[in-house]
């Protein structure tokens, strides 16, 4: 017997529905790979009328507001799963809050994304931009593939959780090797 916030499998018709997700997964970041590989880097294009430093000052912002939205996320989503000690059952507005916030993150990503691939392509050094770009990569195999999963039911249920902490750890990679970089005077720390 599954209650609400367990994560076990779905019988046997999971596990191809599993490998379908993966496929989905890997081939939304070999595509944003590729296409990336691909584009002729344009160091003047613009984000929002900024330019030059000032995009890469809005991306940083932005992509700390994506950040925050990502914690928030997770700690939906850990409600939502019955894993925060001490907490109340999540109520329904929770479930909604979550899928709201996701879809602004999502809408918030997309000119970062953008904006990195016209301008920078996907670049694989140094390390640092290497690990920003295929983190971002990771970000959009990873959404692709939970979108699968919230709408395929047949999916293993400890599926969506895993995918959802893959998100949350992109965005997390992304901003450290980008915004922090930028706001820590253009080095890690």
């Amino acid at each position: 017997m599954t209650t609400q916030g367990s994560i076990g499998p779905r019988g046997r018709r999971a596990w191809p529905a599993a490998a379908a997700t993966l496929v989905l997964f890997v081939a939304v970041f070999l595509a944003i790979f590729a296409i990336g590989r691909a584009v002729t880097p344009d160091y003047t294009t613009g984000l929002f009328g900024q330019h030059l430093e000032d995009a890469v000052r809005l991306k940083a912002q932005l992509g700390t507001a994506l950040l925050g939205l990502a914690l928030i996320q997770l700690a939906l989503a850990l409600w939502m799963y019955g894993r925060l000690p001490g907490v109340a059952r999540a109520p329904r507005r929770v479930r909604i809050s979550h899928r709201v916030i996701g879809a602004l993150a999502f809408l918030l990503s997309v000119p970062i994304a953008v904006h990195c691939i016209t301008t920078y392509g996907i670049e694989l050094t140094p390390t640092r931009a290497a690990v920003h770009a295929l983190s971002g990569c990771f970000f959009y195999g990873a959404f692709a593939a939970k979108v699968l999963v919230v709408q395929w039911r047949e999916t293993p249920k400890w599926l969506l959780p895993v995918l959802g902490g893959c998100l949350v750890v992109a965005v997390a990679v992304s901003w450290y090797a980008a915004a922090l970089w930028y706001f820590n005077g253009f080095a890690l720390p």
